[in-house]
This record gives C-alpha cells, structure tokens and sequence, in this order.
C-alpha cells in the first residue's frame, strides 16, 4: 500500500437534514387528517374565511412558533409538552399537559369514527344510517375495540396500511370533490350558498356574506370546533434539531403548511357549501351528500359514491390505527418520573401499553354512548367535537404561557430557533396565542345557534363535565402518588420500535 493510501483521510459520513418541504408537507399531513371538517366549515358558509383566518392567525402560527422554540431548547432529552410546561410551571403541571394532550385524541376517536360510520354507510347504499344515532354509536364503540385488538397484536401490516390513509382517503376524495364541484359551476348549477333561503344571503342580503352575523357568542360557537381542525401542530417541534438552518426554514415550512391546509380545507368546504343545501348539510355526512349529488348531475350510478366512501372509510379507520398507541406512549414515559399508578405501567410481551389501552378503550366506550342518547348525530358529533378542543385548548394555555415563562426562567437554553425581538416578540406571539385560546375556550361552552342542541343547560353541562373530570383527574393522581409508583417501563421490543 503506498503512503498516499495510507494518509488518505477516512470519509466521515455527513449528516442529513430535513427539507423545508419534507417537514411542511408532515405538518400539513397532520392538520389534514380526513376530510370530515369541511361539512362543519360548510355549516358556516362563505363566512368560513374569518374563522379559518382567526385560526391560523391568532392559533396556528403562534402555536407553530412557540413550539418551535420550545422544541429547539430541549433537543438533548425528550421533549414535549410534558417538560416544556414542567420545566415552566413544575411537575404537576407538565403532568397535567402530557394528560390532556392525551385524552383530547381519547375524546376525538368518537368523532372520526362517526364520520368512517357515515362513510360505511354509504358505502353499502344505506345513507339513512348515517343519520341513526345508534348505528354511530355501536360503530364507534365495535370498530375501536377492534382496531385496539389490533394495535395490542402489534401487526406491523396494519401500521403500514395506516400509511395510505391520507393519500387514499383524504387526498383522492379531496381532489375528486373538487373536480366535481367544477363541473358542477361550469355546468350552469347555482352554488347553494347562492339561494335565497341560505343565511349567507339571508337577512337583507342579495350577495353571500363573507362576514359573520354576530348577534351573540352562539352565533361563533362553531369556531371552537374548528380549531381543532388545525390542532397537533406542537407535535412537529421536535424536528427542528433536523433542519438546517432552523430560525429561517422552520417559519418556512409552517408557513407552507399553513398554506395548504387552508387550500385544502377552504376548496373542499367550497364544493360541499356549494352542493349541498344549507338546511341540508349534516355535520358527518355533507361530504357524502355533495359527492351523491355531483353523481346524480353526472348521471352516474350509486356504484360511484360506494367506491368514493369505501376509500374515504379506509382512511377514517386508518388514522384511527396510526393514533391509537402513539399519544399514550407520551403518557406512558411519566411512569420514569413515578406519576403512573404500577397497574397503568403494565405492558404486555411487545411492549405496548397495555392497561393504558385498556383504560383507553373504556373512555372511548363511554363517551360513544352520547350518541344513544342524543337522538341527532350532528348534535353529538358537534358536542363531542367540542369536548376534545375544551381540554386541548388548555394544554395550549399552558404551552403559550410556559414560552413566555421560560424566556425568563431559563434564557441560557441554546434555542436552534428563536422568536425574533427578544422577549418583547415572544410576549406577542405567545400573548397572541393564549388570548385567543382564552376566548375560544368560552365559546367551547356555548351552544352553537347552527344546530338544534335542545336544552342549553344541558348542553353545557356535559362539556362542562367533561372538562372538570379530565382536568381534575391527572391532579388527583400527580396529589395521591406514591414512591413505590417509581418503576420503569419495560423498554421497547424490536417489533414495537419498527
């Protein structure tokens, strides 16, 4: 070997980031899980463009930012809102933040299953079952047990099925939709927000209203609802250690991200507003009655929407199996920290939280039931709906406030990504963000006026419920833990971690 050779430098191996796409296109995955938003966009109208900005300008990109720094600070250990707000507030509240980010997804598989429930419906040609509260409710409560079986068998198959969920079921549908709304306009159709007997042209008005009539806060209630169509974001923090140059790529790819999620929901809630009449759209079947009606015009048969809602069932249920073990795996880390009583840190062979699926489950199970006793799907849908945001809105409050906190507490940490303008940029953004939590936060306890919810006590005093148990709870058991609580997890098998 001659000298040359043997000087030569071994080649290091370089290290890989991520493109700024890469990571917009994850966030907007995220925010875009199905398309069972756009019915209650479409509830709203031409209006929808006020709700969907407040979301994203006084929601989505302060929650993306915060995040972010947040993110970028605690890249040497593991993150998330369980250290962020605990290195803030204390244990007990980062406890509490880990718990609700938890239990918001517990709450929010009632309402994606009810919109796979409607889609199987059609899917068989029987659409009055969409509006059958019972049918819902046992749908719910029979297709998670199973897709908990599922997930506690650990069949990597279906994990990667869970893949395909978005692209076959949201993405093709979305983009079909769009396409028939097209040829709807182009074929001479008035969009229905155009008739005179929608409440967009309504009340003196003889152009759609892009504006909401505000006569009371129940006039905006849906807006609590709608958030939640652009919630998760905080989960994308944990790859700004990945980028590049993170204090200018990051904003970038939120920004993207927001972009096209706003696309995606604004054209899609467009085309079911515009072919399904107002007193005709259902919160878990506009989307199906806009397809059968697009189909009806085309002339084609039922077999269409059949093929149109097995796609969109496949990616309802698929989003269902890709979440069912993800968020309680956060949950489950706390048990390091002795705040999981021994029974919830049981794990079975594989390595999946067992009990906490189990404890999982029977929440699913109970909050299904809503839909035996509220005779219309829509109501509970909606109640449902706004259950899972009260209690994510708060975990959000905490968040907004532990940015601010942190800039205070610990300004040594080395942020990748920094809220520009010192503390004063971080007061406004996340100032931004916990004020316009607030207020949604009150509007989650107001019966929407779009909806016939029956009795408004009543009404509030379920959401109220279940905000004061699924807050209450976590306190109780960080108060009432044990030393003996202290006992590691058993580390992930090989299977689980694939």
């Amino acid at each position: 070997m001659s000298a040359t050779a043997t000087q030569r430098p071994t080649p290091t191996k370089q290290r890989s980031y991520l493109g700024v796409f890469t990571l917009a296109m994850l966030a907007a995955a995220a925010m875009v899980t199905s398309l069972r938003g756009l019915s209650m966009l479409a509830k709203v109208e031409l209006t929808m463009f006020v709700y969907i900005a407040f979301a994203v300008i006084v929601f989505l990109i302060p929650a993306a930012l915060v995040a972010a720094e947040l993110g970028g600070a605690f890249t040497k250990s593991k993150g998330g809102v369980y250290e962020w707000i605990g290195e803030a507030f204390g244990q007990r509240w980062g406890f509490l933040a880990i718990w609700l980010q938890w239990i918001q997804n517990v709450v929010w598989y009632p309402v994606g299953l009810a919109f796979a429930a409607a889609a199987a419906a059609f899917a068989i040609q029987k659409p009055e079952l969409a509006g059958n509260h019972i049918y819902v409710g046992l749908f719910c409560i029979i297709v998670y047990w199973l897709a908990t079986f599922i997930a506690l068998a650990g069949t990597k198959i279906f994990a990667k099925v869970a893949k395909f969920g978005f692209i076959l079921g949201t993405a093709v549908p979305g983009i079909l939709l769009l396409g028939l709304f097209v040829y709807w306009v182009v074929s001479g159709n008035q969009p229905a927000w155009d008739a005179t007997d929608a409440p967009a042209v309504a009340d003196g008005f003889d152009s759609p209203r892009f504006f909401p009539q505000i006569t009371g806060l129940s006039n905006i209630a849906f807006l609590a609802g709608i958030l939640l169509l652009f919630a998760g974001v905080e989960v994308q923090a944990v790859h700004v250690k990945e980028l590049k140059k993170p204090k200018s790529q990051f904003p970038a790819a939120m920004l993207i991200a927001a972009v096209v999620a706003v696309v995606i929901f604004a054209l899609g809630t467009l085309a079911v507003a515009g072919m399904v009449p107002y007193d005709k759209i259902d919160l878990t079947t506009g989307v199906f009655d806009a397809f059968q009606n697009a189909f009806t015009a085309l002339g084609v048969g039922a077999w269409a929407i059949s093929i149109v809602s097995i796609f969109v069932c496949f990616g309802a249920i698929a989003g269902v199996l890709a979440w069912i073990t993800g968020p309680s795996k956060g949950l489950l880390e706390t048990a390091e920290d002795g705040l999981l009583p021994p029974w919830l840190q049981k794990t079975n062979k594989r390595g999946i939280q067992l009990h906490i699926l189990w404890v999982q489950g029977g929440i699913v199970t109970l909050i299904s039931t809503v839909y035996f006793f509220i005779d219309n799907v829509s109501v509970a849908f909606f109640l449902i709906t706004v259950m899972a945001i009260s209690v994510y809105i708060i975990m959000y409050l905490f968040m907004f406030a532990a940015g601010i906190r942190l800039r205070y507490s610990h300004p040594e940490l080395p942020r990748s990504f920094k809220i520009p303008l010192g503390n004063a940029g971080m007061w406004m953004v996340a100032g931004l963000g916990f004020i316009g939590m607030a207020f949604a936060l009150v509007l989650s306890f107001v019966p929407p006026s779009q909806l016939p919810v029956g009795s408004p006590a009543l009404y509030i005093g379920l959401v109220s419920a279940g905000t004061i148990i699924f807050v209450g709870l976590p306190l109780i058991i960080h108060a009432r833990r044990k030393p003996s609580w202290l006992v590691k997890p058993k580390p992930e098998t090989e299977e689980q971690a694939t």
